[in-house]
């Protein structure tokens, strides 16, 4: 199953992006196959916020950009602060039910500075969230793509994980 994150926002030359590139490089294809167990490659997809909007206009139209992002049949996992926080086990669980209902494509979205408009996080399969606290987006992108890599090492019984 491909991942993808879907961002508003572009990532910066920094830290943030040396890591996720790490990660999209461990969860990457090795021929026609991904590099740890099925889950992978990782995908990183970005749009800019809309200028000169605000609000709930900025957030719809951010809506609409992550919308056109996704790929045809993917679920769709929105990370907002209001969301269910999992385990990194359980959030694996999660990425292996999905598998095993033949979805090809899981899709997470993060939003602008202002979050996800109601209407994403209501039609989302699912809303995660990393806890209470706010995390600068490049942050949340970084955890996001460890985490990723880590359900992805999880469930091919790969001892990066350990409980």
């Amino acid at each position: 199953m491909d991942l993808h994150i879907l961002a508003i926002g572009r990532l910066k030359a920094g830290p943030e992006l040396t890591l996720i590139k790490d990660y999209q490089s461990r969860l990457g294809t090795k021929g026609n196959k991904p590099a740890i167990g099925s889950i992978g490659p990782l995908h990183i997809r970005e749009a800019d916020a809309k200028k000169g909007l605000g609000g709930e206009q900025l957030k719809q139209a951010e809506a609409d950009l992550l919308r056109a992002m996704r790929p045809e049949g993917s679920v769709t996992i929105c990370m907002d602060e209001r969301g269910k926080t999992l385990s990194s086990r359980e959030l694996a669980t999660r990425l292996e039910k999905f598998q095993d209902q033949g979805v090809r494509h899981a899709s997470f979205l993060i939003g602008g500075a202002d979050g996800l408009a109601p209407d994403v996080r209501a039609e989302a399969d699912l809303v995660l969230s990393f806890g209470r606290m706010t995390l600068p987006h490049m942050l949340a992108r970084t955890v996001l793509a460890e985490q990723l890599y880590r359900a992805a090492t999880i469930l091919a019984g790969h001892p990066y994980h350990r409980d």
